[in-house]
């Protein structure tokens, strides 16, 4: 157990640090060109583990209509969005956004599947939408939202409604196998999108540069690509509502990358923000519950 525990506080801390890895490939490249082959390298390189471990197998005709479904909104469209809007705001910003994600799940969870809702959780709501505008407005207000804010937000909800779709139409499809599938197959799509836009793809050749080039192999094998398998097998392992738990470590990380790497600083208000959606995820999700739960059960155990 404590070595899942150790494997998940390393994915934290490369998605943590793969905000600005990407933010620093979307400066230089266009963002749309570069996801589609970052996200093309990652699948390639889950499916080659996948095959080296004797889990590869082909869908069946239901299986690809669920990879292509949920791809749509879990790859496609929330790494294009997520590219799209780091570029027109600040990693900080983006790190706390983003960390909204799992307060997004529940609050979709309660909306769309029609689950009952205690009042606790609606106060955790509130927080953690309070501290996104506190966030992105800095305290001017909503004409003080970046663009690249709202990009950002959407790029978390669809992302959100995807895990909401994977959960009922989940079924005996290995989880890593399927995420490759979706992560190569995704990768075509944003592709044709970024040639909709007239890029050229010879812009990749700035990916030799060694600085570009570390980055995103950075990005696209150890966070995307290793990350997702860490994540999925830990799930297995500990529980959907452990796990929960380390996704705050991801937000923190994040602040963090953006920090030292992009040379940010850090606002009154970034730190306000950051305490609001971190109360908003402990109390919104259910994982104060899951504490207390969990420290009662050790009680009685004793």
């Amino acid at each position: 157990m404590k070595k899942i525990h150790i494997l998940l506080f390393i994915v934290m801390l490369f998605w943590g640090f793969n905000l600005s890895a990407i933010k620093v490939l979307v400066t230089d490249i266009d963002p749309i060109l570069v996801t589609a082959l970052r996200i093309f390298v990652a699948g390639a390189a889950v499916l080659l583990i996948c095959l080296f471990m004797g889990l590869f197998r082909w869908p069946n005709k239901k299986e690809w209509k669920v990879i292509l479904y949920v791809g749509i909104f879990n790859v496609v469209l929330h790494h294009t969005l997520l590219s799209v809007g780091l570029k027109y705001t600040s990693g900080v910003n983006s790190s706390l956004i983003l960390g909204t994600g799992p307060l997004l799940t529940v609050l979709l969870a309660i909306l769309l599947l029609k689950q009952r809702v205690p009042k606790l959780r609606l106060f955790g709501f509130v927080l953690g939408f309070a501290g996104i505008f506190l966030t992105t407005s800095s305290g001017g207000g909503f004409h003080s939202i970046a663009i690249g804010d709202v990009v950002v937000f959407f790029a978390v909800l669809v992302q959100a409604f995807s895990f909401i779709l994977i959960g009922k139409y989940h079924d005996d499809f290995d989880s890593i196998l399927s995420t490759g599938f979706m992560l190569f197959i995704g990768s075509g799509f944003i592709f044709l999108t970024s040639q909709l836009f007239d890029n050229q793809v010879s812009d990749l050749t700035q990916l030799f540069s060694w600085k570009l080039g570390l980055v995103f192999l950075f990005s696209s094998l150890l966070c995307t690509a290793f990350g997702h398998i860490i994540y999925n097998l830990a799930i297995k392992q500990v529980g959907p509502a452990e796990t929960t738990l380390f996704m705050n470590l991801n937000t923190l990380f994040a602040i963090v990358g953006s920090v030292l790497f992009l040379n940010e600083s850090l606002t009154l208000f970034h730190i306000i923000g950051f305490v609001f959606i971190l109360c908003g995820i402990f109390v919104g999700t259910g994982t104060l519950e899951y504490v207390l739960l969990k420290r009662r059960g050790k009680f009685v155990a004793k």
